[in-house]
């Protein structure tokens, strides 16, 4: 089961690593801040998330990988909630930035901290990989009306994607100390799922918008299932 998963699971990265590829901006080419291209974004951002649902669920046991991609993963994620409490002009997704900040930097000083002692595999990456700074750029580049909905649907699969690693690690890992950390992390993430979705619904008040966020979430679902079967 697990071979037939991990296979799955490349396949679909693979795929997804396609699209990026096809999708997005040049070698070196960044884009600035408000520089809109919404439907490249969109598509980009969906191919993350299938990319990373599927490496997460394929490396979710691993150790060495858990603890490298929880780093990035939270690096990412307090870096895109600096940049929405620079843009976003909604206070409630302000409040769920700083929130995920707060949260994330608590993370990242316990992993470092069982890295510095010797429990957890290091070290730990000081950036981001091409795949998460790949979605900054789109946050960066989304225009001021586009800003909070790209930031929210971010949020969305990044941490449905988190969640699968961590809740994958903290019942089946084989380091104690990290699974700890798992453990303690994955119900901080699992409130940042909800409030980042229900602010997501609350933002795409229009049916063009609510038919947008529905076909994301349903590429992540069938993402996530092909790496189940």
């Amino acid at each position: 089961m697990e071979g037939k998963m991990m296979h799955r699971g490349v396949m679909v990265a693979g795929l997804a690593g396609l699209l990026l590829t096809a999708c997005g901006p040049k070698p070196g080419e960044q884009r600035a801040e408000g520089q809109k291209n919404e439907p490249v974004n969109i598509a980009q951002d969906v191919a993350a998330a299938a990319t990373g649902v599927a490496t997460g669920a394929a490396g979710a046991l691993d150790t060495e990988a858990f603890v490298k991609d929880a780093a990035i993963g939270g690096l990412y994620e307090i870096e895109s909630s600096k940049l929405a409490l620079k843009r976003s002009l909604n206070p409630d997704v302000k409040a769920a930035a700083q929130m995920i900040i707060d949260d994330h930097s608590a993370a990242d000083a316990k992993l470092k901290a069982l890295v510095a002692a010797g429990k957890a595999p290091g070290p730990l990456p000081a950036a981001l990989d091409e795949r998460r700074k790949g979605m900054l750029d789109n946050l960066t580049g989304a225009a001021a009306k586009d800003f909070d909905d790209r930031y929210l649907d971010q949020q969305t699969m990044a941490h449905h994607e988190a969640l699968l690693a961590f809740n994958g690690y903290a019942k089946a890992g084989d380091n104690a100390e990290v699974k700890a950390f798992a453990a303690q992390t994955a119900p901080k993430l699992e409130h940042h799922a909800q409030m980042v979705t229900k602010l997501d619904r609350s933002t795409n008040a229009d049916d063009e918008a609510g038919a947008g966020t529905a076909a994301k979430t349903n590429a992540l679902g069938k993402a996530a299932d092909k790496t189940k079967s």
